[in-house]
């Protein structure tokens, strides 16, 4: 709990465009808090605090305080604005230590293939059910040295401790070809055989 970044929320009075647009000149995100069966909590955060906590990282735990109650919450989703890429709305999930929940985990491949090959992702994210105090940042995917051919799949994939994932086993998450440049080095070498004979 120590090391979950703290927004200091406020409940938002107002609603409408208007309302949103001075929160946001105010340097605050309007943003929802829901979940637990509980009414969702329409509440401002400070909108340098909420892009330090999710630049580069999925699944962001915070402890959001509202009103001087202390709320742990996972960024489920924010809009960001398409030009200035400013935060623009955010959605919390309330969740309880120790909690399951389900969350999409991107997937990193580690490694390299063997020479001559390729790699295609075919799965960028998985979901996996974890606790909320535990969630892992990313789903390394190891391809060292695998030949052309070959795949990792759902079941071949090392999960921490408590993660577990809901996809068929035998999905694919990564595959491995031979590239354009290899195989054009093996058509050569084919008519050279076949002109030899």
């Amino acid at each position: 709990m120590s090391d979950t970044p703290v927004l200091i929320a406020e409940i938002r009075t107002e609603f409408g465009k208007g309302a949103s647009r001075r929160t946001r000149r105010a340097a605050k995100v309007p943003a929802v808090l829901y979940g637990h069966g509980a009414d969702p909590v329409h509440i401002d955060v400070p909108e340098h605090d909420l892009f330090l906590v999710v630049r580069g990282t999925k699944n962001a735990l915070v402890e959001l305080k509202i009103d001087g109650k202390s709320q742990l919450a996972l960024v489920k989703e924010v809009q960001v604005h398409p030009v200035s890429r400013n935060l623009l709305h955010a959605d919390f999930l309330a969740v309880k230590a120790g909690e399951k929940v389900d969350v999409e985990v991107p997937v990193v491949v580690d490694g390299e293939s063997a020479p001559g090959t390729a790699h295609t992702i075919e799965e960028f994210t998985i979901l996996v059910k974890a606790s909320a105090t535990a969630i892992p940042e990313d789903l390394k995917v190891s391809i060292e040295g695998l030949e052309a051919g070959s795949a990792v799949r759902v079941a071949d994939l090392v999960l921490p401790a408590g993660v577990e994932v809901e996809l068929d086993p035998e999905q694919v998450v990564v595959s491995i070809q031979e590239t354009a440049a290899a195989e054009e080095e093996e058509a050569p070498a084919e008519a050279e055989a076949t002109a030899a004979e």
